[in-house]
């Protein structure tokens, strides 16, 4: 019982950290391109109402998100100490997600720029601002990428990974020449050696010429 609870606990921290990774940068993602705040430019013929995009107010959070989604990929390609350098990479861009997405959401700049380019005027004013809650969906999917970060971080080393079997990679090359020497050598002869190369993947015809 002992020594599979650690296994089923990298399992369902990959597949928690595979799962928060992907939705927090979509979250990310999505939310730039949503209406953070609105407000109304105020000139001398009236007021209009004005809005700033998640991507007009600040461009850092799709772009750390599309580093963060990177990273999450790019766990599974490496390994070892690799894979401990780029699990740090994806938290620390979950955690500047996190911290521009809020930090940026009472920012007027983009408010006041669209205010201008409406009224024509260089400085415009702006009546009251309504931050909506897309700057703070933003700050969520940033938490999700810090979550997946977390997660590899400390249990990635025993996730699997693209670059190759890594359990076909501890071993030596000794018992790899041991274990080739222990395969029975086919007939070509024989019929049933040629299906039993077959059924051990092996390229039957190799050496029979």
């Amino acid at each position: 019982m002992t020594s599979t609870t650690p296994a089923r606990a990298g399992r369902a921290a990959l597949a928690a950290a595979l799962l928060s990774g992907a939705v927090g940068a979509a979250l990310a993602l999505v939310s730039a391109g949503q209406t953070w705040s609105e407000s109304t430019a105020k000139f001398a013929q009236g007021e209009v109402p004005v809005s700033a995009e998640g991507g007009d107010v600040t461009g850092l959070p799709s772009a750390l998100a599309l580093v963060g989604l990177a990273a999450l990929v790019a766990v599974f390609a490496v390994r070892r100490n690799g894979r401990r350098v780029v699990a740090g990479l994806l938290a620390l861009c979950g955690a500047a997600v996190l911290a521009s997405a809020l930090l940026s959401a009472d920012d007027t700049g983009a408010l006041r720029a669209a205010a201008a380019e409406t009224s024509g005027l260089a400085h415009s004013g702006i009546g009251a601002v309504d931050v909506t809650a897309w700057p703070y969906v933003s700050a969520v999917g940033g938490g999700l990428l810090l979550v997946a970060g977390v997660l590899a971080l400390r249990y990635g080393s025993g996730w699997p990974s693209m670059s190759g079997s890594a359990r076909y990679e501890r071993v030596p090359l000794r018992q790899r020449a041991s274990r080739a020497s222990r395969v029975p050598r086919v007939d070509p002869d024989r019929p049933e050696d040629l299906w039993k190369a077959l059924d051990r993947g092996e390229d039957p015809t190799h050496g029979t010429a």
